[in-house]
């Protein structure tokens, strides 16, 4: 009876080692893997900002060239007002110097 005590107390203290070397194991592992991921972000990370901010820069450039394509149509019709009332001036002033 003592002997399978014996076995048995054995058993669970190698299963305890074994556990033991195992949660070690796992700390390393841990250690490790976030280690891993604090490398990747630091690469990754000014990758992604760039690329954000060139996307919302392009979006601004857009936008400013929008109304850049406004503005300029605009100051050829305003350009085409004044030539109208220029012109109309000139006549006026020709009918009136007869």
């Amino acid at each position: 009876m003592t002997n399978e005590k014996d076995i048995l107390l054995e058993a669970v203290k190698e299963h305890h080692e074994q556990c033991h070397k195992n949660s070690n194991l796992g700390v390393r592992f841990l250690l490790m893997t976030l280690l891993i991921l604090a490398i990747a972000w630091l690469i990754l990370f000014p990758k992604i900002y760039l690329q954000s901010q060139v996307y919302y820069k392009s979006r601004d450039i857009a936008v400013l060239t929008g109304e850049y394509n406004a503005l300029k149509e605009e100051n050829r019709i305003l350009k085409t007002k004044v030539e109208a009332i220029k012109f109309k001036n000139q006549v006026l002033d020709t009918m009136f110097e007869e």
